[in-house]
């Protein structure tokens, strides 16, 4: 290709690229597939590297960072980067309103109004349209020099285009926030953890740690966003004459300016932006901690001028912080519906989120440990609006000497019942289900659903009453209500109580694999129950079998096999059942099926991929008739594998636990040997 029309082609690249790096990064609206931007950058790359003298710092390619500097230069800002003063209340906002048009002498200002990113303040520096300096805001009048890293963001253009494509011949000065988007910031707390690293406590945390890499190529690997929020310096182009329109002119020129902005008129106009923005802060997909007002005149601004560090024609409006720190007390547990443990720090009060919060989830025991919250750390408490106050993370650097690890208990503390974790749950849970007072409604609900007892009538509202008014505790306490008990009850006359006794007389008598089911035996669901109905034949044969016969049983597996002995082992369980039989709730028993017992008895297999020789029904109707448990998932208790054609998680995850797998015909000479 001649040296022509490799230039040609480098510059249509470099021009496609940013376009895609503009609709991904900043419209969030992508028309190519990834693999397709990948072809057209490393098309780029390829050539840029054959011709390294056409290489200008404006190239896309300079986007993936560079050897790590060894520290940051100062840069004097043209400009001072100044703070605004804050308001936090209404008043606040009526008296700046009230001294801006006490100052200019007008009855109404016109303002712009717009979002206060949470995020790291940057001044970005064009010479000629293209980008060649960015730094951070430090002391207002000298930052420290970011360029590279900036370099990596790619919401930032590398050079100003106007809405016609045509190159920019201005220097410009553009003011903006760096910042993190929350899908972004989860993503790389996610990575950390997989990669054993500390986990950044906020969005902002993630964005100013990552800006501030002496290695570029950390930056690269974060995907950080950009706002732009101002001017600070501008030669070569006439600006418009008032603020919104400065901003229309940037978001012309590709520069990304959020769409949260509006003009309003005078200090009710700012009030209401502030509360419908406050409305909508949760659904962000950024953090903000408030909003900004700005007096919309450029002519105005200059007349008004600044006071000390700060404009006098622009002040923050913030919101009730959404993070603050305090020292955690204690640590309890709470019961759930579902009988989840969740482990509660107990807070000196703090005033977070606009409320004070003295409670705070620490959701679950490998959180805890993860954060390493200890009784006695300073803690910081995150609270978005309406979400439950959480531990976000813990002050090390404030930890006491006598800081104390917590330990779940062993027992509910609400019931008394023993306390399991399956091995790949986070959660420990209450076996206590049909007593547990924390359970209580819940239980009652699905013991009365139309596939378990089905009690017609026996909603929330009603169960809610019923446990409400301590009439009822356990689902046997259903069996002991009367017509005085129920009619006294808010919309209950003496029709519906009838309705409702009737309906409890009726589930009386039922089926032994609807009762088991109604018991609500976590990970035991309908058509388990009726395999178990049908093995077992009677409720007494049930509640003695052990792990090991109760995996004989199609689809029960050693996870539903232990959810069932712990549940039976409880005590507590085991008298409500011995309650309802005696409340005449019955079924239909039968003699338990044999025991089947064969070659392959005691030996649980797994079938994955394609089997030429036989169909995969026929491969587990061949094994059980052996003797063996056909299992649907690999564990460390299944004895073999057998891989077909195109297996998939499966074989890998044997592969993992040293599973033995037997292909088809190792398979086919087992069964046939036996």
């Amino acid at each position: 290709m001649a040296l022509l029309a490799v230039k040609e082609r480098i510059a249509a690249l470099r021009s496609e690229i940013e376009r895609h790096n503009y609709r991904y990064y900043v419209l969030d609206e992508p028309v190519i597939p990834d693999a397709e931007y990948d072809k057209l950058f490393r098309e780029l790359q390829t050539l840029e590297s054959n011709h390294p003298e056409l290489l200008t710092p404006d190239s896309p390619t300079l986007r993936v960072g560079s050897a790590p500097l060894k520290s940051f230069a100062e840069v004097a800002h043209r400009t001072p980067m100044l703070s605004l003063n804050n308001a936090f209340s209404e008043e606040d906002v009526r008296a700046f309103d009230a001294r801006i048009r006490e100052a200019l002498d007008i009855a109404t200002v016109e303002y712009a109004v717009e979002l206060k990113f949470d995020g790291l303040a940057i001044n970005l520096s064009y010479r000629h349209g293209q980008f060649v300096q960015g730094a951070t805001r430090g002391d207002g009048n000298t930052g420290e020099d970011v360029t590279e890293n900036l370099r990596t963001v790619r919401a930032i253009p590398l050079r100003l285009r106007d809405a016609a494509g045509v190159e920019l011949i201005a220097d410009i000065e553009v003011r903006g926030e760096v910042l993190m988007y929350t899908r972004d910031f989860e993503k790389l707390n996610q990575q950390q953890r997989a990669q054993g690293e500390k986990e950044f406590v906020n969005p902002r945390n993630a964005a100013a740690g990552s800006l501030r890499q002496l290695d570029s190529r950390v930056t690269a690997s974060r995907r950080l966003s950009f706002f732009a929020y101002g001017i600070g310096l501008c030669e070569g182009v006439t600006l418009p004459g008032l603020h919104e329109q400065q901003m229309a002119f940037l978001a012309s020129w590709g520069m990304p300016v959020a769409v949260f902005h509006r003009v309003v008129s005078g200090v009710e106009g700012l009030l209401e932006f502030y509360r419908e923005i406050g409305g909508q802060r949760a659904s962000l997909p950024f953090a903000i901690d408030g909003v900004v007002y700005k007096v919309n005149s450029i002519a105005l601004q200059q007349r008004l001028g600044f006071i000390a560090r700060a404009p006098r024609f622009a002040i923050a409006h913030k919101f009730p912080a959404e993070e603050a720190m305090t020292s955690l007390l204690d640590i309890d547990v709470q019961v759930g519906r579902t009988g989840v443990l969740t482990p509660v720090a107990r807070l000196a009060p703090v005033f977070v989120g606009g409320v004070t919060v003295t409670n705070a989830t620490l959701h679950n025991e490998d959180e805890m440990r993860r954060k390493d919250v200890r009784i006695g750390d300073t803690v910081i408490v995150r609270r978005a609006g309406d979400v439950i106050p959480e531990v976000a993370g813990v002050v090390l650097e404030r930890r006491p000497v006598d800081a104390r690890e917590f330990v779940m208990p062993l027992v509910c503390p609400v019931c008394g019942s023993h306390v399991t974790r399956e091995a790949d749950e986070a959660a420990w849970r209450c076996t206590g289900g049909l007593f547990c007072p924390a359970q209580r409604k819940q239980a009652l609900l699905h013991f009365a659903s139309r596939r378990a007892m089905n009690i017609d009538g026996l909603g929330d509202k009603l169960v809610e009453q019923l446990v409400d008014a301590e009439l009822v505790s356990t689902p046997a306490d259903l069996y002991k209500l009367g017509m005085n008990a129920i009619t006294r009850l808010a919309r209950m006359g003496e029709k519906s109580a009838l309705n409702l006794l009737d309906a409890i007389e009726k589930s009386r008598h039922t089926t032994l694999a609807r009762f088991i089911f109604a018991l609500g035996i976590r990970n035991v669901g309908e058509t388990t129950a009726k395999d178990l109905a049908q093995r077992f034949g009677s409720l007494d044969s049930l509640l003695t079998a052990d792990t090991e016969r109760l995996q004989q049983v199609r689809d029960v597996g050693p996870v539903v096999a232990q959810s069932m002995v712990d549940f039976f082992a409880e005590e507590h369980n085991r008298n409500v059942i011995e309650q309802l039989r005696s409340q005449g709730v019955c079924w239909d028993e039968h003699d338990p099926e044999p025991d089947k017992i064969g070659v392959l008895t005691g030996k649980t297999f797994v079938l994955t991929g394609t089997l030429a020789s036989l169909a995969r029904e026929q491969a587990k109707a061949v094994l059980e008739a052996l003797g063996a448990k056909v299992s649907g998932s690999v564990s460390k208790k299944t004895d073999y594998v057998v891989a077909g054609l195109e297996s998939g998680s499966k074989l890998e995850r044997a592969r993992e636990l040293g599973v033995a797998v037997l292909d088809e015909n190792e398979f086919l000479l087992l069964i046939e040997g036996l």
